[in-house]
């Protein structure tokens, strides 16, 4: 056959690249992955600073535990396996959406270096901004909306991160979010100063 052995589907230099869909929207597709215990306010901050990106017409998605895991990780438990496949997948989503361009905002407590480390490698160290949302464990647990710190004292939620399993820390994030004290507003304008200059590509 006269095709036979040629590879029928397109190969990647004949796509668009991210760079042209970069320049389309003005922006370049980068992940904010902002790590910090539960409660210590990841979705909240991200809420304001999506709003405050919207209005400088910047194109974001969120990624949280609510929508990844009624979605595309519904799927999952929390056995470490299935947390280690949690970040994987959330990974190679955000990926997806850097590649369109897209500004991804991730919301995960993600606890260890070496998970995150994984998700940087995947979604790539030009692209992955480690955001550590700074508090104190004390103001987490005031907080408690959703009752898990006292379920977790309780022995009700086992390997609950900063009760009963450990919480690595960044060593060296992009950004080191202090949150006692200030509001989610001075948060979020905190890292819009930091990336704004990153990320526009704008005239």
């Amino acid at each position: 056959m006269k095709n036979e052995g040629r590879n029928i589907f397109s190969v990647f230099d004949e796509l668009l690249q991210q760079e042209d869909k970069e320049k389309l929207l003005g922006q370049k597709g980068v992940t904010l992955w902002m790590t910090g215990l539960s409660g210590s306010g990841k979705t909240t901050i991200a809420k304001v600073l999506e709003k405050k990106l919207h209005q400088q017409k910047f194109l974001t998605q969120i990624l949280d535990g609510d929508n990844i895991r009624a979605g595309i990780n519904n799927n999952l438990g929390f056995s470490p396996e299935d947390r280690t496949e949690n970040i994987r997948r959330i990974a190679e989503v955000s990926k997806l959406f850097n590649h369109c361009g897209v500004i991804t905002i991730n919301c995960f407590v993600s606890p260890t270096i070496e998970i995150r480390n994984a998700a940087k490698a995947i979604i790539g160290e030009g692209s992955f901004i480690e955001v550590f949302i700074n508090t104190p464990i004390e103001v987490c647990e005031a907080r408690d909306v959703k009752g898990l710190y006292a379920k977790a004292r309780k022995g009700e939620i086992k390997d609950f991160t900063g009760i009963n399993a450990p919480f690595e820390a960044p060593n060296s994030p992009e950004l080191n979010i202090l949150t006692e004290g200030k509001s989610p507003e001075e948060n979020a304008e905190e890292i819009i100063n930091f990336l704004i200059p990153k990320i526009s590509l704008k005239e």
